[in-house]
């Protein structure tokens, strides 16, 4: 039996919430074989620098385009269309031919079976987060042969809104919370002893706050120092030169960011390192400023204060969409974020129940680890059960001529 984790896409965020899991099935259950597939350098370092901070070896491979056509593609288009990570499936048949299951974090793997054929391939879905965006309930989920889930809303939702077979769903928790940093980290600016406010704008422009209202954010904390502040928006924001999405299709550009905000000693910006999908930030900040990301639910872990922003208008209220803006205020001007923030601040206990509660629907936590948890489910879909000793695999790579690295 031969499972492969694969981990296509342009930034390393989605890594946290499957290799957990690969980790967990390679020591538990040594009568699978389990190979990791990343589809670049950056993905491939961040494999490693989590298996070295676990101290578990895993096979690797790391698949590229093989087809001249494909990477002239990509060398002409991928300034703003994901053209490597589409054009990778169809480039390396073979070793998706060779799997029995492929679990993944993302949706446009579904291309081995719509477009491919590649029917007898189960494809096990990890998801991504645990936030409420429509996309993330969309049809295509569906199409998995069975989704791990981390709470009882993404269960709810994917039966009401995508029509899932609630058969083929496990509820498993939140992997990525197994690598929660413990303590919180705290960054050297932090040492000045000023509460730490995380600015975590999404990139999509229709509902993202950045492009309207970003860099007045920005310009606040320049004006007003009571507070430090961490900017960390999703690694995608400034990833190309220009921010396209299909769910709706808006195209935006996220620009740069100005020498005087990088320069302020209360501002802490990082636009897309690994600490910027670790946790390392929602684990040290006190406030949390944002939008539509999910990752204000891995921040309230910890309850703390909470403030959003509207920068469109939104009729927000009982929408599924937007469940996670009950956890604090919702403004739609940032003339008045000073104030904003300390209304956060001093009316938090009214928000913490909320909170918790938004929290223990999004994840069902146990005693057990997650990823243990989500392994069980994963070699239960492919009717094993049993587990074994732990085992710990050494790993070696290479680059071929095929463009594979290979363990």
């Amino acid at each position: 039996m031969k499972i492969g984790f694969l981990f296509n896409h342009d930034q390393v965020h989605q890594v946290a919430h499957a290799l957990p899991t690969a980790l967990a099935m390679t020591e538990d259950y040594p009568q699978a074989e389990i190979v990791i597939a990343t589809t670049n350098d950056r993905l491939t370092a961040e494999v490693m620098r989590l298996c070295e901070r676990l101290n578990v070896t895993v096979p690797l491979v790391q698949l590229t385009l093989r087809r001249p056509t494909t990477r002239a593609l990509a060398a002409t288009l991928e300034w703003g269309l994901p053209v490597t990570k589409i054009g990778i499936y169809r480039d390396n048949l073979d070793f998706f031919r060779s799997l029995d299951a492929l679990v993944v974090a993302e949706k446009t793997s579904l291309l081995l079976k719509t477009r491919y054929g590649l029917d007898d391939l189960k494809i096990i879905h990890t998801r991504h987060g645990a936030g409420d965006r429509a996309i993330g309930f969309n049809r295509h989920s569906a199409m998995f042969d069975h989704v791990l889930v981390s709470g009882s809303k993404i269960r709810q939702r994917l039966i009401h809104d995508a029509g899932v077979d609630p058969e083929r769903m496990s509820l498993i928790g939140y992997p990525k919370f197994d690598l929660m940093p413990d303590p919180a980290p705290r960054l050297p600016f932090q040492a000045n002893g000023k509460p730490t406010v995380l600015y975590n704008p999404h990139p999509s422009p229709h509902l993202s706050s950045w492009y309207a209202q970003g860099r007045a954010v920005l310009d606040h904390f320049l004006r007003d120092d009571r507070y430090n502040l961490i900017f960390a928006p999703h690694v995608m924001l400034f990833h190309r030169r220009f921010v396209v999405t299909i769910d709706r299709f808006r195209i935006d550009r996220a620009g740069t960011i100005d020498a005087r905000y990088r320069n302020a000693p209360n501002i802490h910006i990082d636009l897309g390192s690994a600490s910027s999908t670790d946790m390392t930030y929602t684990a040290a900040a006190d406030i949390y400023l944002g939008d539509v990301s999910s990752q204000v639910y891995e921040f309230l872990h910890r309850p703390r204060p909470c403030l959003f922003l509207d920068a469109h208008a939104t009729a927000w209220a009982g929408d599924p969409n937007y469940v996670h803006w009950q956890a604090g205020e919702v403004v739609t001007s940032t003339g008045d974020l000073g104030d904003a923030l300390d209304r956060a601040v001093a009316r938090h206990d009214t928000y913490r129940p909320v909170q918790r509660a938004l929290f223990q629907r999004s994840f069902e936590l146990t005693g057990e680890r997650s990823a243990v948890r989500a392994a069980r489910a994963v070699m239960s879909v492919l009717g094993d059960t049993a587990s074994r000793a732990p085992l710990h695999r050494t790993a070696t790579t290479m680059r071929t001529d095929e463009g594979l690295r290979v363990a």
